[in-house]
């Protein structure tokens, strides 16, 4: 019997989530629950989802981390799934999102502002499920509302200091039809990079040395992708450009720290990775 890691946050999405998934007998559910420690009101956050776990009678698992009001997106997003892969291997399990569909079109809209690659369009795809991005929002919120569920509503969501909440305004505007073509547009993306992934596993091997020469050669463009592999996609395109830098010139017997833990170890002709534990 299959281990669903349910992340649930107390809000509307989450809670639709697990009220599906508890439907059914066909699966083993651990709700797990992350509290950043960014809001002053997080905590009732973490009651109410435990709570909501007694009712369900599952198990509920959760981590607070004091990561203070000035913490980005993108760290507060790392620490939270660095949280829910460790439930997943302490239970065995695959982690379970409420990603749903406005999520992809504001997440395809922030890389767009950031200046995106092509992979800026295949969002959202890993080994992580997803059961509801084919729903919108209002179809979670109308949901919720026929079972009369409760939920706990972010009291950041309104707030325009974080970029996501800018970009949700936004794209609340956008037409259905135009929704829906970036929608396809990223199910395409999707699959041009695990064709292209394939193949770059194929040129690149599993290490773990790495030829300098190689990397040097190729154009720019397609080391970069190499590295990115290389490094089990752990690195943002800025640092894997830097990375590439290093690779091209760093001296025999040097190393180079590129973030994320990863390190670089050269020689005269290859370099390793190691990744701090």
């Amino acid at each position: 019997m299959a281990t669903y890691i349910v992340a649930v946050s107390g809000g509307v999405d989450s809670v639709v989530l697990l009220h599906m998934l508890a439907q059914t007998e066909e699966h083993v559910i651990v709700v797990a629950h992350f509290d950043h420690g960014i809001r002053s009101d997080s905590a009732d956050d973490a009651v109410f989802v435990k709570n909501l776990a007694h009712e369900y009678e599952v198990t509920f698992e959760t981590r607070r981390e004091e990561l203070g009001s000035k913490a980005s997106e993108d760290i507060a997003r790392q620490r939270r799934y660095a949280f829910l892969r460790d439930v997943a291997r302490k239970h065995n399990g695959r982690v379970v999102t409420a990603h749903h569909a406005d999520d992809v079109v504001e997440t395809i809209t922030i890389n767009f502002k950031r200046g995106t690659g092509w992979r800026g369009l295949a969002v959202l795809d890993s080994d992580i499920m997803r059961p509801l991005l084919h729903l919108s929002k209002a179809e979670l919120v109308d949901y919720a509302q026929q079972h009369a569920l409760e939920w706990r509503e972010d009291s950041t969501n309104n707030s325009d200091v974080y970029l996501r909440n800018r970009i949700r305004h936004l794209t609340q505007v956008l037409d259905k039809d135009v929704k829906r073509q970036l929608l396809s547009l990223r199910a395409q993306q999707i699959d041009t990079k695990q064709h292209i992934d394939q193949s770059i596993a194929e040129i690149v091997g599993d290490g773990p040395q790495y030829s300098r020469y190689f990397f040097t050669h190729i154009p720019a463009r397609v080391a970069v992708e190499c590295l990115r592999y290389a490094t089990s996609a752990q690195l943002t395109r800025p640092q894997l450009e830097r990375a590439l830098l290093a690779v091209k010139t760093a001296s025999p017997k040097s190393s180079y720290q590129a973030g994320s833990g990863i390190t670089f170890d050269f020689t005269t002709r290859n370099f390793s990775l190691s990744l701090l534990k």
